[in-house]
């Protein structure tokens, strides 16, 4: 027995036994059905009752032309129902009244549904970004799974909020291949050998970026000698590697360490690390659509609880998705200081408000203040500095 379909058959039962009803139903949907025939009858119950079907005023029993029409009208959407069919769901509602309570199983149903079909989205979206070494696509489909889930919460009359979930989740990602993983040594061995390289990518990698766990253990060495402000070299770095005892622990192996100490590297640490938050990203989004799809599977989860889980698990990868900002926008031009001070000086003199000058004192009273005992030419040239006596 599926209760799903149970709750499908009640409510569509229920509006055909009695019509009011639907002013109860005005927050479902024909989507929200599973089924097709489902989706068409509710649609054709919902034209009827805007057409102000005279069923809807009738006291006692339904008149069957209420039957009748609606499956005239959903006949033209689909094929195969039958009036047995319609027989059939007036059997299976036990109470029309009932028929929010039905319709709530209906809609629990439809963001089980939809919120899976979105993962599911998101999924095949990132393996193909995947593949072709790009992350719009997979920041665009999880940007609308987000939007998705906050429509959802609205219809379901509670808040988006994300909430940890304490069940078993699916591992995040897909183990690395052969070339991710020579593509990460190849980073580290160049943060190792080329002075002042972690410089270029400290800001926005992470250890966690890395998809051998050993190689983000030593990214985290070398991240940790760069805070304190200590040279970068082979010795340093195994001398902080034996420190945290990543080797005795077997965290990192001397296979992983031992081509990064040796072999010597050359290129753009910014490029490969840019190379490498690309791929976290992907593997994040991943491990994200695997996680929602997983939780929207496990009937239990309520649909507040589910909405939660999801934003939830959308954490991680928005978080990659900031770095991933940061580490690819143009960086903001110095101010031209000349330049600015040039707008300046032009807005100044577009501004009708002139700024107040100092007048000058009349030639009579600089003449008058003069001392008088001087000769007319000394008093001349006091006055007026620049003309000399004659």
């Amino acid at each position: 027995m599926d209760p799903l379909l149970t709750g499908e058959q009640a409510v569509l039962g229920a509006v055909l036994l009695d019509p009011r009803q639907l002013g109860g139903l005005d927050w479902l949907e024909p989507r929200d059905f599973y089924r097709p025939g489902h989706q068409a009858l509710f649609a054709a119950l919902r034209k009827l009752r805007a057409e102000d079907h005279p069923a809807l005023g009738a006291q006692g029993a339904v008149p069957v032309a209420w039957l009748t029409d609606t499956l005239a009208e959903a006949g033209q959407q689909v094929r195969g129902l039958t009036a047995s069919y319609l027989h059939t769901l007036v059997a299976a509602c036990p109470r029309p009244a009932h028929a929010p309570l039905y319709g709530r199983m209906v809609l629990e149903g439809s963001i089980h549904r939809t919120v899976a079909e979105h993962a599911n989205r998101l999924l095949a979206v990132t393996r193909e970004d995947a593949e072709q070494n790009e992350v719009h696509g997979t920041a665009a489909q999880a940007d609308v799974l987000a939007g998705v889930l906050d429509h959802l919460a609205g219809r379901w009359g509670t808040s988006p909020r994300a909430t940890a979930s304490r069940a078993a989740l699916p591992a995040a990602g897909e183990p690395p291949a052969a070339a991710q993983a020579e593509d990460e040594q190849f980073l580290l061995s160049l943060l190792v050998h080329q002075n002042g390289a972690i410089g270029e990518v400290f800001d926005w990698l992470r250890p966690q970026d890395f998809a051998v766990p050993g190689h983000g253990h030593l990214y985290r060495c070398l991240g940790a000698l760069h805070h304190r402000g200590e040279p970068i070299d082979p010795v340093t770095t195994l001398w902080e590697v034996q420190r945290r005892g990543l080797l005795a622990e077997g965290m990192l192996t001397e296979e992983q360490l031992g081509p990064v100490l040796r072999d010597g590297a050359a290129g753009s640490a910014e490029w490969l690390g840019e190379q490498l938050l690309r791929s976290s990203l992907t593997r994040a989004a991943a491990g994200a659509a695997q996680q929602i799809a997983a939780h929207a599977d496990d009937r239990r989860l309520a649909p507040g609880q589910l909405i939660g889980h999801a934003l939830h698990a959308l954490g991680p990868l928005e978080e990659v998705r900031a770095r991933w900002r940061t580490a690819t926008s143009p960086p903001a031009p110095p101010l031209a200081t000349a330049d600015q001070a040039s707008r300046v000086q032009a807005a100044l003199a577009r501004s009708p408000v002139r700024p107040r000058t100092r007048a000058s004192p009349a030639p009579d009273r600089v003449l008058a203040a003069a001392p008088a005992s001087l000769p007319v030419h000394e008093r001349t040239s006091a006055t007026h500095p620049h003309r000399s006596p004659l």
